[in-house]
């Protein structure tokens, strides 16, 4: 099992972008995403996301997208950002091939970390697709508590993916730091 103390943890800059929407894509779509159990394949096709709301995260003054590499390879990435009251968690990936060793455990902590220490955010945000059990179970493990407060999927908008199925939609988890 890694630890975050195998991990490099660095800020990403605008020169990372490809390198991250590259990571989002393969955990999350596409038959590369299979080799890990984050895969949302079977209900979206297309893009997760895309250079430009990449670097839209990486260049606010609000949030940071975190890197996490080992020897010199990005194997995981987050965005968290600083909002009125909580900070919100995002664009969680790892790997498909480094998934289940414990690389995603170490991101979650770092991301609650920056939250409760450099922010002092007092709760940790994140939406998760209902249709997702085994990720919202994964996110219970580790103090999430599911609020039932759903919002519709972006249908129509192809910058989120392309939907193979009608009825999705997200859960806020909310986690007191």
């Amino acid at each position: 099992m890694e630890t975050i103390r195998q991990l490099q943890i660095r800020r990403a800059t605008t020169a990372d972008v490809p390198a991250v929407v590259a990571l989002v894509e393969s955990a999350y779509r596409g038959e590369s995403s299979r080799a890990g159990w984050t895969t949302e394949a079977d209900l979206l096709e297309g893009q997760r996301t895309d250079p430009d709301a990449v670097a839209g995260m990486v260049g606010a003054e609000d949030g940071r997208v975190l890197l996490f590499e080992r020897d010199g390879a990005l194997v995981a990435c987050c965005h968290v950002q600083r909002r009125e009251g909580y900070a919100y968690f995002g664009m969680f990936s790892v790997r498909p091939d480094r998934q289940g060793g414990g690389i995603g455990r170490a991101v979650l902590a770092e991301a609650e970390r920056l939250a409760r220490q450099e922010w002092t955010a007092p709760e940790l945000h994140m939406t998760v697709l209902v249709q997702r059990p085994e990720l919202l179970s994964w996110y219970e493990r580790r103090g999430y508590r599911r609020t039932g407060q759903r919002y519709p999927f972006p249908y129509g908008d192809p910058r989120f993916g392309l939907p193979k199925r009608t009825d999705l939609e997200f859960e806020l988890l909310i986690k007191a730091l």
